[in-house]
């Protein structure tokens, strides 16, 4: 007896449906794929218990003639592709067929259809995937499907199923993906008796993500047109203090994707400004000629495969590069505060501006000269006159920080300071950490950084994992002009160090150092390490709190800070400036 047979054909559907239909929202994917294939304008997505009880949707789209809807629920019936040839051009986002045969076969599956211009429409129910009727019916133009109790007939992928408020996220998640990928169709999402969104056709991509969104003012906009690619959406600032992961919404030619080629150009076009790890909230629209990818490598249609995926990298890397370095400052509003009653009014000190320093708080002895890379060399010991001089700025190309005036400092860490644009706010410490590490990584890409021997080397006590952690990175190390020797033991025998550290900050730095090359991974590349190292030594070199500066140093600070690429975040992603607008000033003294 063979112990090879056929499977009867009801349960390879079911196995088949297991690819395609994972959950409810997978459903809902499905249907609202096929309703914008359709040329609908308006689709209405109902669900009761999270989809697990029904699921329903109608569209007004062109509707589907009685041939047509008996033959949309057998396998491999679609009107999307008629030969091999189409596959390498897909323009739809459904094509294969398997939708609605999978879906009528793990649930009680009905169809109400009407083409335009008939005057009546077709119904056709389906039972575990066996036709129990069809009938001529009256029914508005378009298409309605109800799929209820999914998965009755497969207890063992029921049970699997999650509890009706995630199932529910999940399919409101997958709406809100759908509206705002097709910004000039309406959607409305209905659970239970709670309307959950409810969105009118939009003019284009603005207006339907102030419908779903709101306001964003901490979003920035991105736009690209390069080697036959546009990219178009929405990303985090880089100073957004938001959460660390985020929404990422992409889109392929309208079709949400999740695509590692994607992913990884932008974590890189965010790791070029800070070694901050994060997931950022991103909405990007890429649009490419559907024969330069290919959407057929998923059961799903969840991924996709790009024919040149280095140019695609490439081009959505410098698209939001570009973006993230003309993003603006994280914004403050003020709120009034009413005196209290007994509190004393404050008093102008006669002969003293509004925001004056009163005392010696200018004294330039007290803080060691600031580091100036480029061609100002650093001495130790030496001031730079030259960097702190008051001529005028070059013109600022666009996207750049505007030139802004220091008028002081705030209990010597923030430097006060004010421009066309309003009142800027610089924690004096990032901003020259920000200065120093494009400084630093500029030197390094054109050789090494100058280096300073130590009349008397300094012996540093390490543990073992540090210590293998420097030694892994020596020849790293020694381009940023520091050099380390095993000692004995536990120790380490520093000999030199970068010209722009202070010789009190080397043991410090380097301890630092040890800590962020020991988390680094083994398989990181180069320019990692590189972005660590740079950062670390920035951080150590850089102006600290609490230190009072001259006017001509705050002016070299934001002066730099306004030459660098990315002057909204430090290497370690810390907010460099905030702002108070000049519309928020005038809000509250009631001038607007």
């Amino acid at each position: 007896m063979p112990r090879i047979h056929r499977l009867p054909l009801n349960l390879a559907n079911q196995i088949a449906a297991g690819e395609v239909v994972e959950r409810p929202a997978s459903v809902v994917k499905e249907l609202l794929e096929n309703a914008l294939d359709a040329n609908a304008h308006r689709i209405t997505v109902t669900t009761e218990l999270g989809g697990k009880k029904l699921l329903r949707v109608e569209d007004d789209g062109d509707g589907m003639e009685p041939d047509d809807a008996q033959l949309s629920i057998e396998r491999h019936a679609t009107s999307k592709i008629t030969k091999s040839e189409d596959l390498g051009a897909i323009r739809t986002l459904g094509f294969r067929g398997e939708a609605l045969p999978s879906i009528a076969s793990v649930s009680h599956f009905t169809l109400r259809t009407r083409a335009r211009g008939h005057a009546t429409g077709t119904e056709v129910r389906v039972n575990g995937g066996e036709i129990s009727s069809v009938r001529e019916v009256g029914a508005p133009e378009g298409t309605t499907i109800e799929v209820a109790d999914l998965f009755y007939n497969l207890p063992a992928r029921r049970k699997f199923l999650k509890s009706d408020t995630a199932e529910s996220a999940q399919i409101s998640r997958l709406v809100t993906q759908m509206a705002l990928g097709h910004p000039t169709v309406g959607f409305t999402l209905t659970s239970g008796a709670r309307k959950l969104l409810q969105c009118p056709p939009a003019q284009g991509l603005g207006e339907r993500f102030f419908q779903l969104f709101g306001e964003r003012p901490d979003l920035i906009e991105v736009r690209k047109e390069a080697g036959g690619l546009t990219i178009h959406g929405y990303i985090a600032a880089l100073g957004d203090q938001g959460p660390v992961r985020g929404a990422q919404n992409v889109f392929v030619n309208r079709r949400i994707v999740k695509d590692r080629t994607i992913a990884h150009a932008i974590s890189e076009a965010y790791s070029v400004a800070t070694i901050k790890e994060r997931s950022p909230e991103v909405h990007l629209f890429i649009e490419i000629a559907p024969d330069r990818v290919d959407v057929n490598v998923h059961p799903t249609k969840a991924e996709v495969r790009f024919l040149e995926g280095s140019l695609v990298h490439e081009v959505l890397r410098r698209g939001l590069g570009d973006a993230l370095g003309q993003g603006r400052a994280p914004e403050l509003q003020l709120t009034s505060f009413a005196p209290r009653p007994g509190e004393p009014t404050p008093m102008s000190i006669p002969g003293v501006f509004a925001g004056a320093q009163v005392g010696n708080r200018w004294t330039p002895d007290l803080l060691p000269p600031l580091p100036v890379a480029g061609p100002r060399p650093f001495e130790p010991g030496a001031a730079p006159v030259e960097a702190f001089g008051t001529a005028a700025p070059a013109s600022s190309p666009p996207g750049e920080i505007r030139p802004m005036i220091p008028l002081g400092q705030f209990r010597d860490t923030f430097i006060l300071a004010v421009d066309d644009e309003g009142i800027a706010i610089i924690d004096q410490h990032v901003a020259h950490e920000r200065v120093l590490f494009e400084q630093v990584m500029e030197k390094l890409m054109s050789g090494r950084l100058e280096s300073q021997r130590l009349l008397t080397p300094i012996i540093i006590e390490m543990s073992p994992a540090q210590r293998q952690a420097l030694a892994q990175h020596r020849g790293t190390l020694e381009r940023f002009g520091m050099e380390i020797e095993e000692f004995s033991g536990d120790t380490l025998n520093l000999s030199a160090v970068p010209a722009i550290l202070d010789p009190s900050e080397c043991e410090a730095a380097v301890r630092a150092l040890a800590e962020d090359l020991e988390g680094l991974d083994k398989g990181s590349r180069v320019e990692d390490g590189l972005r660590k190292i740079a950062a670390t030594m920035a951080c150590h070199a850089a102006v600290k709190a609490n230190y009072p500066l001259t006017l001509e140093k705050m002016r070299y600070i934001l002066e730099e800070l306004r030459r660098t690429a990315y002057s909204s975040v430090c290497p370690h992603g810390r907010p460099v400036v905030l702002r108070i607008t000049r519309r928020e000033v005038e809000k509250n003294f009631q001038r607007i």
